[in-house]
This record gives C-alpha cells, sequence and structure tokens, in this order.
C-alpha cells in the first residue's frame, strides 16, 4: 500500500473552483482519473473555457511512481485526493475513499471514470445512488482487453449496462464498447493528442543528425532491442553506419546500451535521457524516421509528436495508433515485428527521397487532425447525452448554447 506526503498533493490538495459564481444551470462534470498526464491537461482547460460548463478534475495522484512527466500549473478546477494505492508491476490499483466527499462538495451533474480501480467504482456507486449520469470513459482497446479476466468483465457489463454515454479515445475503443452490446450513437470519442502547432514551429536547419529515433520509456514492452536490430540491418543493407537516437529512461537502458558497444562499426547509438515536454520537439526535428516497435501501447501519443514532426513512422500493430494516426504506406508502415521486414521499410524511406516527402507531408495531415479541441468536444458532447437521456429537458437545446 502506497500513502506519502507529496509536495504537489500538499500544495493543490484544496483548490479555490474557478467555477465559483458561475450561473447555476451550467452543466457540471465531475471527472475521475489517476493522475495529470500533459496530454491531457490542455482538453481539462479548453472544458474549463467554456461559459456553459463547470468542471472539477479529480485525481488519484499527483504522480504515479514510473512517470517522470513536468507538468504546467493546472489552470482549471482540480482536487488531488489522498494518495493511496497498491502497486502490480507497471500498474497502479487506486483505492480513494475521500473521493466521495470530494464529489459531494462539487455536487456534479455527471460523473466520468477513466478505468475500474476502488476509486472509480466508489464514484460510480456514489452516482447511481444520487441519480446521476454515469460516463464511462477508456484509452483502451478491443486488443488491449482480449486477455480480461471473467471477474474484470463482469465489473464492466455492470458498470456498462447502468451508464447512458460512453468515451473511447479511439476507433479501437468504440469496438470495445461495441463488443459489450453498446450501440455506435451512444459512443463519443476523445482522442488523444499533443500540441501540434509547437512542433510545426520547430525550424529545421542542415541535415537531420540521425536516421532514426527511438522516444519512450526504455522497457522490455517498448521493445528498445529490437529498435537497435532493425538499425543493424539496415546498416548491413547500405553498406554504411545508421545512427539512432534514444529519448527516453529506464531499466533497460544498460541493456540497450551494453548491446550497442558490440555493434561500433554499424550503429552509432546516442541516448538524450528523460526529455521535458518543451525539448521533444527538436528532438523529433533531429532524425528522419520513428521507430515505435511497441508489444502493447493502447494508443502511442509519442506517434502524435512523430507525425506532427512530420515524420513517416514504422509501427507494430499492438499500438492502438495503427491503422488510425498510422496508416499503412501512406504516413508509415504498420508491421509484424519481424527485423527483415523493418528493415526494408527504413532501407525505402532513406533512399526514395520522394517516397519520404510524401510520407511526411501525410503525416503532419493526419496529425493536425487530433486536436486538444476535438477530444475536449467529445467529452462535452458524451456528458451532454447522458444528461439529457437521464434527464430530459434539463439542458438547454444545443442550438442556444454558445461554442466554448
Amino acid at each position: 500500500m502506497h500513502d506519502k506526503n507529496n509536495p504537489i498533493h500538499l500544495a493543490s490538495a484544496r483548490q479555490t473552483p474557478r467555477n465559483a459564481g458561475r450561473p447555476s444551470n451550467m452543466l457540471k462534470i465531475a471527472l475521475i482519473t489517476n493522475h495529470p498526464p500533459p496530454f491531457r491537461i490542455p482538453v481539462y482547460e479548453c472544458i474549463a473555457r467554456m461559459p456553459d460548463m463547470a468542471l472539477q478534475v479529480i485525481f488519484c495522484s499527483p504522480r504515479e511512481p514510473n512517470r517522470e512527466w513536468e507538468l504546467p500549473p493546472l489552470q482549471f478546477d482540480h482536487v488531488f485526493l489522498r494518495e493511496r494505492f497498491v502497486a502490480r508491476g507497471d500498474n497502479f490499483i487506486h483505492n480513494n475513499v475521500d473521493v466521495i466527499p470530494a464529489l459531494n462538495r462539487f455536487a456534479p451533474d455527471v460523473v466520468v471514470t477513466t478505468g475500474f480501480n476502488p476509486t472509480y467504482l466508489y464514484a460510480f456507486f456514489y452516482g447511481l445512488g444520487k441519480g446521476i449520469p454515469h460516463v464511462p470513459m477508456t484509452d483502451g482497446t478491443d486488443v488491449s482487453e482480449q486477455g480480461l479476466s471473467r471477474w474484470h468483465r463482469m465489473v464492466r457489463r455492470m458498470v456498462y449496462s447502468r451508464s447512458p454515454a460512453f468515451i473511447a479515445a479511439s476507433m479501437g475503443g468504440q469496438r470495445l464498447y461495441e463488443s459489450y452490446g453498446i450501440s455506435p450513437e451512444r459512443c463519443f470519442q476523445s482522442c488523444l493528442c499533443i500540441d501540434n502547432e509547437l512542433y510545426a514551429r520547430i525550424t529545421e536547419s542542415g541535415e537531420k543528425k540521425f536516421d532514426l529515433v527511438f522516444c519512450g520509456r526504455i522497457v522490455p514492452d517498448k521493445n528498445p532491442i529490437f529498435a537497435l536490430k532493425v538499425a543493424q540491418e539496415v546498416a548491413r543493407r547500405l553498406g554504411r553506419k545508421i545512427s539512432i537516437l534514444y529519448v527516453g529512461s529506464g531499466r533497460q537502458e544498460a541493456d540497450v546500451q551494453t548491446e550497442a558497444a558490440l555493434l561500433p562499426d554499424l550503429v552509432d547509438v546516442s541516448f538524450s535521457g528523460h526529455a521535458a515536454q518543451h525539448e521533444l520537439p527538436a528532438l523529433y526535428a533531429s532524425a528522419r524516421i520513428f521507430l515505435f516497435p511497441t508489444l502493447r501501447d493502447v494508443w502511442g501519443v509519442v506517434a502524435n509528436e512523430a507525425c506532427a514532426a512530420g515524420l513517416p513512422v514504422i509501427v507494430s500493430p499492438h499500438a492502438g495508433v495503427a491503422g488510425e494516426l498510422v496508416i499503412d504506406n501512406q504516413n508509415g508502415f504498420v508491421c509484424q515485428l519481424d527485423v527483415p521486414m523493418w528493415a526494408e521499410r527504413v532501407e525505402l524511406l532513406l533512399t526514395q527521397p520522394a517516397v519520404y516527402r510524401r510520407f511526411a507531408e501525410r503525416s503532419r495531415e493526419l496529425a493536425s487532425r487530433y486536436t486538444f479541441q476535438h477530444a475536449a468536444a467529445g467529452i462535452v458532447d458524451a456528458c451532454r447525452y447522458a444528461v439529457e437521456a437521464t434527464h430530459p429537458g434539463k439542458l438547454a437545446p444545443r442550438d442556444q448554447r454558445k461554442a466554448g
């Protein structure tokens, strides 16, 4: 059991609601989630700026131990619960009973939860007891949840059967909901996204320094050694040394360094370590191709970053972005984890400038569709649908509302 004092928690446990003094007929949304990831913070800020919305985000924790995010000030109403969780490998099971008094203080019109930890179930039952509609929100997909136990599926069926609307981060998430018999009209999308404009503003000067870039936690699930083997095979095919940049840190970093030391004539490997959010655009811009050989990722925001920076992406089919943000033979390739196959695709992109330019332009185009505004609209639309379905006539007609 984890329960510790945290400076972020102590400083932010009780925020003065930004919604104080707003009209009482606005929609009050309580959203309960693990912790504040950088790519979701701007989405919450978009909702908070909407004149007919009152959003409070209730966080179970300021930051889970396996994250190194540097967070900006949170410009929306939020609460950090007393940190309490059990670690199961890289997963953290939150158990915050104080979510109930937090919800009581805010008195929401709709409750959104982002998982099935005890904290989320407390919030779900709170809403059920009060007659407040509940909206599940997931980054998961029909693929990522294939291995769930019978117990986990039973809990989901119980929650889903009592929820009028649903939020998914991707089409894979919608397929997941549909597998439980939920109709598409009750499903809304809140995409995972990044600041595309920040990446677009990066000015490239001279040649790119690296052929390849790998960005993410350097842990077995992200498959960093596979990326090194691909670089090695490409070097053999092209008859020259291939350069690869690793951005990130993790327990497998020493293993990658050891493997790289055995290939001094084939691969030039650089390690940037953990990078702050503002450093990432320039790091992506310094490379030609992004390798994403993950063994499991419900989405993969690193692909958003690479695409926004104009990089072709080669991704395994085990990432949610495969087939949605990264489309095979358009802005990259979706490939099984076969080293020769990946090396062949890398060789094509490094030796065919016209193909490379076409893929790079398509990456920027596809990334531009994933915005904070679209993600915020998906959450709001789902919440409005849930309230209108549960309490008809409670909300003003859509055409009488102003856009945020």
